[in-house]
């Protein structure tokens, strides 16, 4: 799923090159660690090289192409990451995550419209209802008053799902962040490094959190998590 919660905790994510220290030829853990260190930031090239040998060593898996688009989408290069993830989406049309790897790439470059549209594929092919709830909540507030009500009809969606069941407190304070409420999204980032949501490990990257970006609070975040400074 998109935004689900994952079994992997955020040390173990930080420390994945040892899986193939021990197994060099491993795919899995190659496209892992390119997908993470792109993430993290500031060694783009490193990562692009991991996702090719990842390609090399299973050349059929669709994820290894994804992790590329996702590199240069967290590098902010938009444009790259949309011809990866569309050439992707071409080729396998059946993958839903290579519609989440475009919309990623949109909302980088504020294409809206775009961003949603990517989503409602996403949910089409994966048939996930809880992600079907939240871009429909963007799309009824896109269209109602723009993307500021889209996000905030968002917020009380993925809100209204945490009291039964999981929501990613990392998109709540992207959403937050996004609408201007640095207290609300730094007390949803709290939240995530409480419930030590890997996707912290994006905090450097993630365009979504450049307002955030001067305050005090921000650097401390990058210092629990671990993260380079």
């Amino acid at each position: 799923m998109r935004w689900s919660s994952t079994g992997t905790s955020l040390g173990a994510r930080l420390n994945i090159k040892k899986a193939f220290e021990l197994d060099p030829n491993d795919a899995t853990a190659h496209h892992w660690y390119a997908n993470d260190i792109g993430r993290i930031g500031g060694r783009e090239q490193e990562a692009l090289t991991e996702a090719k040998l990842a390609h090399q060593l299973d050349p059929l898996s669709p994820i290894t192409s994804m992790v590329v688009g996702g590199i240069h989408t967290w590098a902010g290069r938009y444009d790259e990451a949309i011809v990866a993830c569309k050439k992707l989406a071409n080729e396998n049309p059946t993958f839903a995550p290579a519609h989440d790897c475009l919309a990623s790439a949109y909302w980088g470059k504020r294409m809206y419209l775009q961003v949603i549209e990517e989503f409602r594929a996403y949910d089409q092919l994966s048939g996930d209802r809880n992600e079907s709830e939240f871009s429909s909540a963007l799309e009824k507030g896109f269209l109602s008053g723009g993307w500021k009500v889209a996000e905030t009809k968002a917020i009380k969606t993925l809100q209204a799902r945490r009291k039964t069941s999981y929501a990613s407190p990392f998109l709540i304070a992207t959403l937050y962040a996004e609408l201007g409420d640095n207290d609300q999204a730094f007390q949803w980032l709290n939240i995530a490094y409480q419930e030590h949501e890997w996707r912290l490990i994006s905090l450097k990257t993630a365009f979504t959190f450049d307002s955030l970006r001067p305050d005090p609070r921000f650097a401390e975040l990058i210092r629990k998590v671990g993260l380079p400074e």
